[in-house]
């Protein structure tokens, strides 16, 4: 493709009736997946050229009872990205429109979803709800989807991820189970004496609402637009990856003046995997951990706060549906999803 073309495919204007407020829209629930069905399988972000990790996908999608369809552009590649912004807004149109299609899984993250949301017909969206799965970088169709179309969305493993048993088992009882998730928390420990995801009660206490939340970066990187989170009132959940302490305390410094901690009921802290300094400039080399930044900058908060719960990228993961109640036990390190989050 020219380099003229890519520029006009980059500046491609957005879909005219795409974006519609969500006020006053109902929270829509996806239907349940029954053994034997057909998902879609998306590249909105990074691309996934290696046709062993295709494979790889299938091999994944069939060991959960189901039968994968990878969209059209699958395999295409700009860039750093899975295909144009034209394209992977096709695909995603397509996945939700296909009547054979019954969820939307993610392949993998990487970058780039942001670049769909001014793109997406919400309203077709809507008309059409299905499971969307993903994490990490698909937090930004998290949240333009599940705010504009209002439908419950599932942050959860792409299917990439080496998914072990625990991980598995909680993955197929989101996906097929028409009924609350119930209790979430960290897999038993084989040694407590030096756990292997160690959590932290922060400030202890319970608190209910509606789960929001995702990827620390892409929610950062979304403030200022129409998808920018919504969190009075809700349950948040951050994690993040790679990412230096003085990184995240700078994110959640700009969360902290935007006042999206104000009003929340809980605070839910990812592990966050190998987010630790690294770098010994001069200005670095007196440098604070990820929980000395956690107890900076979020000392004031008065709600419930835990950290190191193992959601987003670890290889222990358990699911976190968006819009639906759930309460937090700080204390106890737990998150009991009180409602199903898909309808029979």
């Amino acid at each position: 493709m020219e380099r003229r073309s890519l520029l006009a495919t980059a500046l491609a204007a957005p879909v005219a009736s795409a974006f519609q407020p969500a006020s006053g829209l109902s929270l829509v629930k996806p239907p349940v997946l029954k053994p034997g069905d057909t998902v879609s399988c998306v590249t909105p972000s990074t691309f996934v050229v290696n046709p062993e990790t295709r494979i790889q996908a299938e091999r994944i999608v069939n060991a959960l009872g189901l039968k994968a369809k990878f969209s059209a552009n699958t395999g295409k590649r700009w860039g750093y990205l899975g295909g144009s912004v034209e394209e992977r807004v096709a695909d995603l149109h397509a996945a939700f429109r296909d009547p054979e299609t019954k969820a939307v899984f993610c392949v993998r993250g990487g970058y780039g979803a942001a670049m769909l949301l001014d793109r997406l017909d919400y309203n077709l969206i809507r008309r059409n709800p299905k499971i969307l799965l993903g994490y990490s970088d698909i937090t930004a169709l998290h949240l333009g989807i599940h705010q504009t179309s209002r439908i419950v969305t599932l942050h959860g493993p792409t299917v990439l991820d080496s998914l072990n048993e625990y991980t598995f088992n909680l993955l197929k009882r989101a996906l097929f189970e028409a009924k609350p998730l119930g209790e979430l928390k960290n897999p038993p420990e084989r040694n407590p004496l030096k756990p292997l995801h160690p959590v932290r009660t922060m400030r202890g206490g319970k608190a209910t609402g509606a789960l929001i939340g995702g990827n620390l970066t892409l929610i950062s990187t979304t403030m200022g637009t129409p998808w920018e989170i919504r969190t009075e009132g809700k349950i948040l959940f951050l994690e993040d990856v790679g990412e230096q302490p003085y990184s995240m305390d700078r994110m959640l410094t700009q969360l902290r003046l935007a006042g999206k901690f104000n009003g929340i009921k809980g605070l839910i802290l990812g592990e966050c995997a190998d987010c630790r300094p690294r770098e010994f400039r001069p200005s670095f080399e007196s440098t604070l951990s990820l929980p000395e930044v956690f107890d900076h900058v979020l000392a004031e908060l008065e709600v419930p706060v835990v950290s190191g719960l193992v959601f987003g990228h670890t290889e222990d993961q358990f699911p976190l549906p968006l819009g639906v109640e759930a309460t937090l036990d700080a204390d106890a390190g737990t998150v009991t999803v009180l409602e199903s989050h898909l309808r029979g």
